[in-house]
């Protein structure tokens, strides 16, 4: 057997951080059994489906490299498919045609619940014939449940799962519209796509009772069901805005590097001895649903940007550049090919502290600043007067400086041995200087980057003097 998996998103927003997870455990869980993982999207909802929505799952699985392995599958362009399949049942006598007017159906409702009863069809039309009176009306295709007995499912994460089929009604598989269900279509596709493995929310597990009935109606085999728990908040109610993010794009906006937010979205209830750090390549070698627990999760947003700070810091400069460069473009920053080359110096300095790819950005700012940086209260209160004065002093110094870094290290060294200073009142002053923060690179590697003559000259405004630099 070729395991095939699938994630089904319905296109009526964004793809959250639930959905994200259900579509990367497919997606590794195809791969370490040499299978397929494909996309359907289930669009049936055709008043709340959008194009932008399609559009938006699409791109948020190609930022995270879940992109499927077959073009995607759109649900309602098999229509004609599913209703073939629900007049297939009718004909075999698993399913019939209800002629109940939505007035019966109301009262129906109405009547169970007056007698404090679950709202269920009563199935007034399962051993009824139609006569004349029914001739050219409208009729919906209700399949022919189980009385007696119960359904059990054997679930990969949650167990055996049981149901007594009296709590199941004749459902719905097509609309007197001649428009198919959701609970129907969805069985449908997974029995043509010849998916093996349905990998989803555990809130869907009440829905797999009733799909499980279209499956043995039609004699096809059931695939394997995985239902793996919801992810909540930090106060364990249902993850919504109020807890922080919760689309991947709002991610992506925010500096997660994708690598980063798959990394910790697998150990999101899913777990592998000590290993925290696990890359793409080894979850593959090792991801079983088996190991999903079946408890929900709680989203750690601390704990994401920790995870994030790790690839962070092992990412190649060159690739994070380009990212960089976009964030101070957005934040109105100009800059050519003298600005690049002095953040090309300093990233991956600037990977040792940042944990998001904006935090990235910020700290990068002062390199690609035209003028002076600008500073908040505690950097402008280390510029004393005293402090102004070394910083016009050492500017002299420096001028005659070769402008390496192993020699701007030793030349700021002699600096303060001549004065009698300790290195930290020389390097702070100036490091507010150059950067307008009291945090920088290594103030040698910083003055190396940013160059001889926009060193001295950011020097020489912070000292409050309109003088040039020196030659």
């Amino acid at each position: 057997m070729t395991v095939r998996t699938r994630f089904a998103p319905s296109p009526t927003g964004f793809l959250h951080i639930g959905g994200a997870r259900t579509a990367l455990f497919n997606k590794l869980f195809a791969r370490r059994h040499g299978g397929a993982y494909l996309l359907r999207i289930e669009d049936t909802d055709k008043a709340r489906s959008t194009r932008e929505a399609v559009d938006q799952i699409l791109e948020s699985l190609a930022w995270l490299g879940l992109s499927p392995d077959e073009p995607p599958v759109f649900q309602s362009s098999r229509e004609a498919r599913h209703a073939e399949v629900a007049r297939e049942l009718l004909a075999k006598g698993k399913a019939y045609r209800a002629y109940e007017t939505p007035e019966e159906l109301v009262a129906m409702r109405e009547r169970a619940m007056a007698e404090k009863r679950p709202p269920r069809y009563e199935g007034i039309w399962r051993d009824r014939e139609p006569g004349p009176e029914q001739e050219g009306k409208p009729f919906a295709i209700r399949l022919r449940a189980p009385r007696d007995g119960e359904t059990v499912i054997e679930d990969a994460v949650q167990g055996t799962v049981r149901v007594a089929n009296t709590e199941l009604d004749d459902m719905i598989i097509l609309r007197s519209d001649g428009t198919p269900t959701y609970l129907h279509a969805v069985v449908v596709d997974d029995n043509d796509m010849a998916i093996t493995h349905v990998i989803r929310g555990d809130d869907h597990l009440t829905n797999t009772f009733r799909q499980c009935m279209v499956y043995d109606a039609m004699g096809w085999s059931r695939p394997v069901f995985a239902h793996i728990p919801l992810i909540h908040g930090a106060d364990g109610a249902k993850l919504s805005k109020r807890h922080g993010a919760v689309s991947v794009l709002d991610l992506r906006e925010q500096g997660l590097l994708p690598e980063a937010v798959c990394n910790y979205l697998l150990r999101l209830g899913w777990g592998h001895g000590d290993e925290e750090i696990i890359s793409r390549e080894r979850a593959e070698e090792i991801f079983d649903i088996g190991d999903v627990g079946r408890a929900a999760s709680r989203m750690d947003y601390t704990k994401l940007a920790h995870v994030n700070g790790v690839y962070l810091r092992a990412a190649d400069p060159e690739a994070l550049l380009p990212q960089v460069l976009r964030r101070l473009t957005a934040a109105g920053e100009g800059f050519g090919t003298e600005k690049i080359a002095r953040l090309k110096i300093l990233l991956p300095a600037l990977q040792e502290r940042a944990k998001t790819l904006n935090d990235l950005a910020d700290s990068a700012a002062f390199a690609v600043t035209d003028g002076t940086p600008e500073m908040d209260a505690k950097s402008a209160a280390i510029l004393t007067p005293e402090a102004k004065g070394r910083l016009e002093d050492l500017a002299q110094f420096l001028s005659g400086a070769p402008w390496e870094r192993q020699d701007l290290e030793q030349w700021l060294r002699d600096y303060a041995d001549v004065k009698g200073v300790k290195l930290k009142d020389v390097a702070q002053p100036l490091r507010v200087a150059l950067t307008g923060s009291t945090m920088s690179p290594p103030i040698d590697l910083t003055l190396f980057a940013l160059g001889r003559d926009e060193a001295l000259a950011r020097m020489l405004v912070a000292a409050g003097d309109d003088l040039l630099p020196p030659v």
